[in-house]
């Protein structure tokens, strides 16, 4: 029998009016905690997901540090996901993560077992689980099935790790055929390298994924997948070939075709890009974003309409959220308990049709909160 349980959230409106000055309603965030995440530094709860009717997925750590997943539905109520299989041994950084959802409610994510194997899992609104493993993935720790993203169609894109260590992307329809594949230019090994899809946006309806991949001689760059199998590989300008320390991540396709992401130029900062379906490149950096090493600008969600959801980091290394309209407007997003320190802040992850943010934030303790963000 499944176990399915309910726990509180902590809500924190940011704005106490519910108009601005132009008569508008104001941005409003609400933050989040799973009854039972672990207050420590490291743990805590993380929102992955949201979808065009509002409800958020995600995983929380309890105090033992085992993961669970968790559904918010859309009135705010909340569902706790422990897969068939999810380890539990305290200490063991086992357990459930729930990735993505789509607007019919399925949810996708990976199970790690006890032997620290993941599975991935397809989770039905009946409350029925599918669990299943891409070709060819390997079994022990760290390896196996990791599905990232969901369609409406309900196909699932992720990526696997296969006894070596390297990874390599697969789609899974709704019938349960897995296609696994690589970027033609992906490196072999060793591990740690191959090719990665790893955004909970990263498949549109039409079943096209993008993601990013290591060559050779283990510079990044991005790659889309089309329908048909055919895989085009591409560079954002300004990104650097540096390896390791440069190259193009693309993190999200939506219903045009135009892919969000971001890359890393020969100074090591980084910039959030859109590309278009025909391959042409829009460069995004937030105004107030740091230009030093190691920051910049990420961008890792765009929805139907056009609009992008991403980070920056300022001059003292904290992260913030921020919106970005189509026509090229920024909104700024932090939550009100943020911490402002280097390595916390702000992190959003996806964006629904409606404009509305979801992600996590990081606090002075350095514990995770989760939020949702309404424009």
């Amino acid at each position: 029998m499944l176990f399915v349980c309910a726990f509180a959230v902590l809500m924190m409106p940011v704005q106490l009016s519910a108009q601005d000055h132009y008569g508008f309603p104001s941005p409003t965030l609400t933050e989040f905690d799973a009854t039972g995440a672990g207050t420590a530094s490291g743990l805590g709860t993380q929102a992955f997901s949201n979808n065009d009717e509002g409800a958020i997925v995600g995983t929380y750590t309890d105090v033992n540090m085992v993961y669970h997943g968790f559904l918010r539905t859309p009135d705010g109520k909340f569902i706790a996901l422990d897969a068939p299989g999810a380890g539990s041994a305290s200490g063991s950084n086992t357990g459930t993560t729930a990735y993505s959802i789509n607007d019919l409610g399925v949810i996708t994510g990976a199970v790690d077992d006890s032997d620290n194997t993941n599975h991935g899992f397809v989770r039905y609104p009946d409350g029925h689980y599918c669990t299943f493993d891409a070709p060819g993935a390997g079994v022990g720790s760290d390896d196996g099935t990791i599905p990232i993203g969901i369609n409406l169609l309900g196909t699932v894109a992720g990526e696997y790790f296969d006894t070596a260590g390297t990874s390599h992307g697969f789609v899974r329809w709704i019938d349960g055929h897995i296609a696994t594949f690589d970027a033609p230019d992906a490196a072999p090994g060793p591990a740690g390298l191959g090719t990665f899809v790893s955004a909970e946006a990263s498949i549109n309806l039409e079943g096209a994924v993008t993601g990013y991949y290591y060559d050779a001689s283990n510079s990044v760059h991005g790659f889309v997948r089309y329908p048909d199998g055919h895989i085009k590989e591409f560079d954002a300008p300004g990104a650097s070939p540096a390896p390791l320390n440069g190259g193009t991540l693309g993190y999200s396709i939506n219903q045009e075709g135009t892919i969000a992401g971001f890359s890393v130029d020969a100074n090591g900062v980084g910039h959030g890009f859109l590309r278009t379906r025909e391959g042409e490149f829009t460069t995004i950096d937030e105004p107030d974003a740091s230009t030093a090493a190691g920051e910049g600008t990420g961008v890792f969600s765009i929805n139907f309409f056009g609009a992008v959801a991403g980070s920056y980091f300022d001059v003292n290394s904290a992260e913030h959220g921020f919106s970005r309209s189509a026509h090229g407007n920024y909104v700024t997003i932090d939550a009100p308990d943020a911490g402002t320190g280097a390595g916390q802040g702000t992190q959003p992850s996806t964006n629904n049709a409606e404009g509305a943010i979801a992600g996590w934030y990081i606090d002075g303790n350095n514990v995770y909160h989760g939020f949702v963000w309404t424009p």
